[in-house]
């Protein structure tokens, strides 16, 4: 991984491809049109060659690319599953096959970022990684207090690949246009562009980790570690046995499935409410179950700072597919939201038939996710035909990481097939459903709210500036 800066030329040079792809599809299709086939077969055809020529691309890059095409999932709805599905693929070959930095490597890191001293920080270091990322890999060791650590070091010139990669996206933005007309790609390109860049800010990570494991702390339900320390390259935080989630995946009881599904779906709905952050990046591989029952959360690297709590209109939205409200009410909330932009028009009855079954697992008291209601699904929204309403909408940059969350956690939930009171979770946490109010945080279990009867712990309220932690060593 220490080459990344020196291969920027050839990185650039297979981003370079894309809008000249682009170009030839284009006068291809131009061709068809003028030889008699139908505009919208060729505008098809088009789309589909121009998301499997971006995501190919982005999968034979490596280093900070791939963390850029892990980002750029939330464009994968827009693509047919023969497409995304080798993507996917792909970007797992990458990630599994990710070769461990060397000891020297690791040490040189810590030395510059710890002193020339840091192994007296640790009574022992495993120079073994424990697990390996897109940007960086993690160490287990003991710190000199006797606690168990793990140590997030981040790969040298990760930074530096990832936003040059990004810079050269950022050129050929366009494409995503193709693939969906009503899409303002800009402004989503330079959200999307701040974010992936405060993963690379361990600092930040540090700060965002802390404030989520102050928010639950004591909780029945959740745990997170507590940071030990973070520098620019460098993040220590207690270490977190359990089974991760892919395990409770493949081979978990229907309890664990259940458990883990509704702990899932009670922290991401409750964090903005208790922390002022929603956790945005819900990847089986972040989660934990505990021995103990609690759900264990990792990777604070990218968050949404929602001080004020999720934006009252998802529950507003909800709540008016629920109760087979106005249609047009709708409408005019996505509108005002920034979700249809003007000149963009749609059909009131195609809109209820695509967002009625989004609101389905929140609409009875008891929903089980499946990976074929999650097909289904996606089928609706992954079709690519000029007519398919999904291609109308656009995504305001502030609604970025709300979107990547909920669209990771329920493939999550799909996964593990679980069934539970989700709807409980949504009228507790989600503001805008209900009709008293906000959610409270500092509710017991049993009171308030219509969630009665789920065991939704108790605990700390929004913080607008979450407490800082350790910077040195010396924390």
């Amino acid at each position: 991984m220490s080459d990344l800066p020196r291969r920027a030329v050839t990185r650039t040079a297979k981003l370079a491809t894309l809008p000249i792809g682009l170009a030839g599809r284009t006068a291809l299709g131009v061709g068809k049109r003028i030889g008699g086939r139908p505009a919208e077969i060729v505008a098809t055809e088009i789309q589909q060659r121009t998301a499997e020529q971006i995501f190919r691309v982005l999968g034979e890059l490596k280093g900070g690319a791939m963390k850029l095409g892990q980002a750029l999932s939330i464009f994968e709805a827009a693509l047919p599953p023969e497409i995304a599905g080798p993507y996917r693929a792909t970007l797992t070959r990458l990630q599994e096959s990710a070769p461990p930095l060397p000891a020297r490597t690791v040490h040189r890191v810590l030395t510059g970022d710890l002193g020339v001293d840091w192994q007296d920080q640790f009574r022992e270091f495993d120079d073994r990684p424990a697990a390996a990322a897109s940007i960086g890999q993690v160490h287990q060791a003991v710190w000199r207090d006797g606690r168990t650590v793990a140590v997030k070091i981040q790969y040298p010139g990760a930074g530096r690949a990832l936003l040059s990669d990004f810079n050269q996206l950022t050129r050929v933005g366009r494409l995503f246009g193709i693939l969906m007309p009503g899409l303002d790609v800009k402004p989503l390109l330079a959200e999307l562009r701040n974010r992936v860049a405060e993963e690379l800010d361990y600092r930040l990570e540090a700060v965002s980790q802390q404030a989520f494991a102050d928010g639950y702390a004591g909780d029945p339900d959740i745990y997170v570690p507590n940071v030990v320390t973070g520098t620019d390259h460098v993040l220590v935080t207690e270490w977190m046995d359990g089974r991760p989630l892919s395990k409770i995946i493949s081979d978990g009881s229907r309890e664990d499935r259940n458990r883990a599904g509704i702990l899932l779906a009670r922290f991401l709905f409750s964090g903005p409410a208790r922390t002022g952050l929603l956790h945005a990046d819900p990847h089986p591989g972040n989660f934990r179950l505990l021995a103990d029952g609690r759900l264990g959360v990792l990777d604070f690297g990218a968050v949404d700072r929602l001080p004020g709590g999720l934006p009252p209109f998802l529950g507003k939205l909800l709540r008016l597919m629920h109760d087979d409200g106005d249609i047009t009410a709708v409408e005019d909330e996505l509108r005002a939201q920034g979700f249809l932009k003007e000149g963009i028009e749609i059909d009131v009855d195609a809109l209820r038939a695509f967002l009625a079954p989004l609101a389905e697992p929140s609409k009875v008291d008891s929903f089980r996710f499946t990976r074929e209601w999650l097909r289904g699904e996606a089928a609706r929204v992954t079709d690519l035909r000029a007519s398919n309403i999904t291609r109308k909408f656009n995504l305001p940059p502030s609604y970025l990481l709300i979107h990547r969350v909920s669209t990771a956690s329920i493939g999550v939930l799909c996964q593990l097939e679980c069934e539970g009171a989700f709807r409980a979770e949504v009228f507790r946490w989600v503001p805008g459903y209900a009709d008293d109010g906000p959610p409270r945080p500092g509710l017991a279990p049993g009171q308030g709210r219509a969630s009665q009867g789920t065991d939704t712990a108790t605990g700390g309220g929004a913080r607008d500036h979450p407490r800082k932690v350790p910077g040195s060593a010396a924390g």
